[in-house]
Parts: C-alpha cells; sequence; structure tokens
C-alpha cells in the first residue's frame, strides 16, 4: 500500500502554472466580453490550481511565495462580482504584474506573462449569445 501511494502520479509545478495561463487567458478574453460567468469560474480555475502548487509541490521554494499573486487575484475577483469592465481591466494587469512579480522572486524573470492578444483555444466563444 505505502509504495502504491509513493508511485501515485503528482503533477509537475510547470504543469499546474501552464494550466494557470491557460486559465489566466481565458479569464482575459471571459472578462473583456463581460461573460462574467466564464471570468468567475476561471478565477475559481486559478485558485484551485494555485491551491495544487500548495498541495502537490509543497517542497519547492517556489510555493512558498505563492501568496504574492493573492492580491492581484482578489482584485480580479471582486471586479468580476461586481460586473466592472473598467476594474476588471486595472486588476487583470495588477494580476499579471504579481504573476510576474513571483517570477521574478523565484528567479524566472526570463517567463514574463503578459495581456493576451488572441485567444489559446479557437474552439471556445467568450461573448455570451443573447
Amino acid at each position: 500500500m505505502r509504495n502504491t501511494l509513493s508511485n501515485a502520479y503528482k503533477p509537475g509545478f510547470g504543469e499546474i502554472m501552464n494550466s494557470v495561463q491557460i486559465n489566466h487567458s481565458k479569464l482575459w478574453f471571459a472578462g473583456t466580453n463581460k461573460n462574467w460567468k466564464l471570468a468567475e469560474f476561471e478565477v475559481h480555475e486559478i485558485m484551485e490550481l494555485l491551491d495544487d502548487v500548495k498541495k502537490y509541490q509543497s517542497d519547492r521554494k517556489e510555493s512558498q511565495s505563492i501568496g504574492i499573486i493573492n492580491p492581484g487575484l482578489d482584485s480580479v475577483s471582486s471586479a468580476v462580482k461586481n460586473k466592472n469592465l473598467n476594474s476588471f481591466k486595472k486588476s487583470y494587469k495588477q494580476l499579471t504584474a504579481t504573476c510576474n512579480d513571483c517570477h521574478k522572486v523565484n528567479e524566472f524573470e526570463f517567463n514574463i506573462v503578459k495581456v493576451p492578444t488572441r485567444p489559446v483555444f479557437s474552439n471556445q466563444e467568450f461573448k455570451i449569445k443573447q
């Protein structure tokens, strides 16, 4: 039993961060299209992924500073809940900056996140159908 648990799948730090990057991008397009339900979903997905970092990668130095992005994420979450597009855009840029701050602190300054210019996936609609 112990051997089975030690061989169980554990997501890598990079895998989790790649998922965060996808959700970060989707969050932008959901919010800028005022698809607030999808934006709220993406915020929660990012939160869950950050919890996964703490759970599965707690031994990594980078995991200790993951909280750097909490103020940016909280700000975006508030803008989404208030359905405020201007606040969303501002707080999303703050979130993006805090991601980059975390990268710098952990000597991954070469990994620069930015506001996306086009969706990652062409098979998802971000505009709400009326």
